[in-house]
């Protein structure tokens, strides 16, 4: 599973012309699945990102997570992330969770996430056509990918 991770003033995905779910201060995470991803995965990532110390504190040091600042999270589905450009000009996304096997772990993800953040987590919605509208705040941007752990 990867991710990449974006400290935001404010998110929001629109479907359709509408806005279908919307955050102020937080995390912005899209998440890529591959078919190897497993529920220790999961789990091991969505601890990550509720954890990570990379809002600031009193001092302006990036020493808090965004369970302790209370931000939200906004997860949205992007297999586009487990990419393969070694050959020719197209990327390649075989590595990519097959859509009935990528939907169910994304919503496993959301429950997970939602239980590490200690309250619901927007969406946007898996396969959808999706337009991401962000300030990202820093700009403070990580990418982990569960199987390296780094």
């Amino acid at each position: 599973m990867r991710v990449v991770i974006q400290r935001v003033l404010r998110a929001s995905v629109t479907i359709d012309a509408r806005v279908h779910s919307a955050i102020g201060p937080g995390l912005l995470v899209f998440a890529g699945i591959e078919e190897a991803d497993d529920s220790t995965d999961m789990e091991w990532l969505c601890g990550k990102i509720t954890s990570l110390r990379i809002f600031n504190d009193e001092a302006g040091v990036m020493n808090r997570s965004v369970r302790e600042t209370g931000g939200d999270i906004l997860l949205v589905s992007q297999f586009t992330l487990h990419a393969s450009t070694k050959k020719g000009n197209r990327p390649s996304y075989i590595r990519a969770a097959r859509p009935e096997n990528a939907v169910v772990k994304y919503e496993q993800m959301i429950e997970v996430l939602g239980a590490a953040l200690g309250k619901p987590v927007a969406t946007g919605r898996f396969g959808a056509d999706m337009k991401v509208d962000l300030l990202n705040d820093g700009p403070v941007t990580i990418w982990i990918d569960s199987k390296q752990r780094e």
